[in-house]
């Protein structure tokens, strides 16, 4: 049963995953295109104050108030699965559900004074600063009030109904942005990024109230469930209840070392600069945003819903353990083994051919910004992320409340070397915002390497250490020596080229060679590598 019962979740978040990229796909491109003509529009300041400072408070006020909920409540087991009944089990998380609605109005508020009594003159001073403030928390509160929604639509495995309402809320936030931008005067650009920003709130919460239109009634409700012929009245999954404030709890350190670049650069650099960032992060991200982000969402859901069938090493034989852990290790090391080729990608052509990209794309007026030097970075910074979200997906799935203490410990340090080592590089080293990223690459770093450590344990504590093992994630030798080659290569000939005008036409025979080198290694991954991928995905095969 726990076979057949991962084979079908498998299944589910699978296709939840390729829709999700499909749709990350779409709506980044059309955003994309948008944007190219929105950060022409704006100046640096108003994109730096909008994608930084405005989106730091959004960010702050959704993470605090439901991140530790969301992710407690993806453990929510089926209900044949646990001693209370379908429908008390499924009133009980609903009640939990309600959580992140009610600590989101304090939060929102309280965020809400602190950023206005924190904002510089300089970026208070612009044009409807405040009224653009007030929209963003409204935006937030729309997107609180569909979470329990959401929540209800995930545990259903109804992943359709999350890339249809974040792919219209995307398409209309954007629209609504470039409409206000043409249409209104010049003053009212703050303005127009939060009524996009209130649009998206808004589509998400009517989204989500249509696709769960059948029964929109959320009140609390007290449960009398009997366990062991003992009667109690319940009004939270009592387990569940714990997991969300441990999770809850440790949300405002994970948070700062999530977005601790930005709070550092709204704070460090001058509003110009924060634009130049802006922009940087919303291209060197492009590709998190599109494939990895879909990726660590759904392989969360997984996670959490594979590794709840496994239950505890100590109540279940080792025969049930093994197919639900041999499907998440598989799956876990399949990722990290394809994120390892994406690391060998970026580090290999990335540097020798980034100025080139940086001149054709990026706005002539954000070059003299900090854009194009955090821009090579991001070539190191994209794939640290997608290692540390997909491990830090793992651990978020299948740490207990003693595991996620002890991991607040440990970010508590990790919080303390990021901002000693953003401060040092940015200006004792004189890198500047270029040195915030280097920072955060060190932070995704150690975090990484602290959720393998954990999931190592994870598997050795229940006798399945075996198959978990760092070598299966590192390609063979050969791979490894045609990239070194490929890199050596385009190296050569980006030093020839160096003094060429940058231009497709003036550089086209270094981009022939990158070709090239490029066609070697992939030639290269297929002969050495085809019987290693198949290895890894024929149990994914098996189990659909």
């Amino acid at each position: 049963m726990a076979t057949t019962n991962t084979s079908s979740l498998l299944t589910a978040t699978l296709a939840s995953g390729s829709s999700l990229v499909l749709l990350q796909l779409f709506s980044r491109v059309v955003t994309f295109v948008l944007n190219q003509a929105l950060v022409r529009l704006v100046s640096p300041q108003v994109f730096g104050t909008t994608s930084i400072q405005f989106e730091l408070l959004l960010s702050t006020i959704l993470f605090l108030s439901r991140e530790g909920v969301r992710n407690a409540l993806l453990r929510a087991p089926p209900s044949e699965q646990t001693s209370l009944d379908r429908n008390a089990t499924t009133r009980l998380v609903a009640n939990i559900s309600l959580l992140p609605v009610l600590l989101g109005i304090p939060t929102a508020i309280l965020s809400a004074f602190a950023y206005l009594g924190t904002s510089s003159i300089t970026t208070s001073s612009q044009p409807h600063f405040r009224e653009s403030v007030t929209l963003y928390v409204l935006a937030a509160f729309f997107e609180l009030l569909s979470e329990p929604m959401y929540i209800r639509t995930q545990n259903e495995l109804r992943f359709h109904v999350r890339v249809r309402a974040e792919g219209t809320a995307v398409m209309l936030k954007t629209i609504t942005t470039f409409l206000v931008l043409v249409a209104a005067p010049d003053d009212w650009a703050l303005v127009a990024f939060a009524l996009g920003q209130t649009a998206y709130g808004l589509t998400m919460l009517l989204s989500f109230a249509m696709a769960c239109s059948d029964n929109l009634d959320f009140r609390p409700k007290r449960v009398t469930v009997t366990r062991k012929e003992h009667t109690e009245t319940l009004l939270f999954e009592p387990s569940l209840f714990k997991l969300s404030v441990a999770m809850t709890g440790q949300s405002l350190i994970k948070h700062f070392l999530t977005e601790g670049d930005k709070f550092l650069v709204s704070r460090l650099s001058p509003l110009a600069d924060q634009g130049g960032y802006a922009v940087a992060a919303n291209y060197g991200s492009l590709i998190a945003r599109i494939v990895f982000q879909p990726i660590e969402e759904t392989a969360r859901v997984f996670f959490s819903k594979a590794l709840s069938t496994s239950g505890d090493s100590g109540t279940k034989s080792s025969g049930q353990l093994k197919g639900p852990l041999q499907t998440a290790a598989t799956v876990l090391l399949t990722l990290l083994l394809a994120f390892t080729h994406l690391f060998l990608l970026a580090v290999t052509f990335g540097p020798p051919y980034l100025s080139l990209a940086i001149y054709l794309i990026l706005p002539r007026k954000y070059l003299a910004t900090s854009a194009p030097s955090i821009l090579h970075v991001y070539v190191y910074y994209i794939p640290m992320m997608a290692f540390n979200g997909v491990l830090e997906a793992f651990f978020a799935s299948a740490a207990s409340p003693a595991d996620l203490r002890a991991q607040s410990r440990w970010m508590l340090i990790f919080s303390a070397a990021f901002i000693g080592a953003a401060v040092g590089l940015a200006r004792g080293l004189g890198m500047g915002d270029a040195g915030l990223v280097w920072a955060n690459v060190a932070n995704l770093a150690l975090r990484a390497v602290y959720a393998w450590t954990f999931v190592r344990r994870f598997f050795c504590e229940r006798n399945a250490g075996d198959l978990v093992g760092w070598k299966r994630a590192i390609p063979p030798l050969p791979v490894l020596a045609a990239f070194a080659a490929a890199g050596t290569v385009v190296r050569a000939s980006a030093k020839t080229y160096a003094n060429a005008p940058l231009n497709l036409v003036a550089q086209r025979w270094h981009l022939a060679t990158g070709v090239a080198s490029l066609l070697g290694c992939l030639l290269t991954c297929i002969i050495f590598e085809r019987k290693a991928v198949l290895r890894l995905v024929n149990p994914l095969r098996k189990t659909r």
